[in-house]
């Protein structure tokens, strides 16, 4: 004899669908704009007692992993000569904005090999507009 399904033999499917539904409600549209690479300066809302003040992190995305709700972006920065990273959640109701300072050409997908450098060396991501201009210069 073979197994007969119930009524509910697709309630792993319709539960997914259902957390799908509710996860794209909450995605923010504005935070897809920068790249692994660029200078971003990421404005956190932070609680202290019954008051809110915004805090500002800037430095360079150097990695970005996940999709939909899921996702965060690593932005790491130089202060007082140590450097510091910080692991944002992308669509998180505690960013109220990520604002793009320039924007950097790379290669890779993680940099994670700014680690090692220190001082101007840890900055050496090139700007987008620099490998444009020679090329223009030669063709006039």
């Amino acid at each position: 004899m073979g197994y007969i399904r119930g009524p509910f033999s697709n309630a792993n499917w319709l539960m997914s669908k259902i957390i799908e539904k509710l996860n794209k409600a909450q995605l923010k549209a504005d935070r897809d704009g920068f790249n692994v690479g660029d200078s971003v300066c990421v404005h956190t809302i932070v609680k202290e007692g019954d008051k809110e003040r915004i805090q500002k992190f800037s430095g360079v995305v150097i990695g970005r992993r996940g999709i939909d709700i899921n996702a965060s972006f690593t932005v790491r920065r130089i202060s007082y000569g140590e450097g510091v990273e910080r692991v944002f959640p992308l669509h998180s109701p505690r960013i109220a904005k990520v604002v793009v300072e320039s924007q950097g050409s790379v290669r890779r997908s993680k940099l994670n090999y700014l680690r090692k450098r220190t001082g101007k060396a840890a900055m050496a991501v090139k700007e987008k507009g620099e490998n444009e201009a020679p090329a223009a210069a030669e063709k006039a």
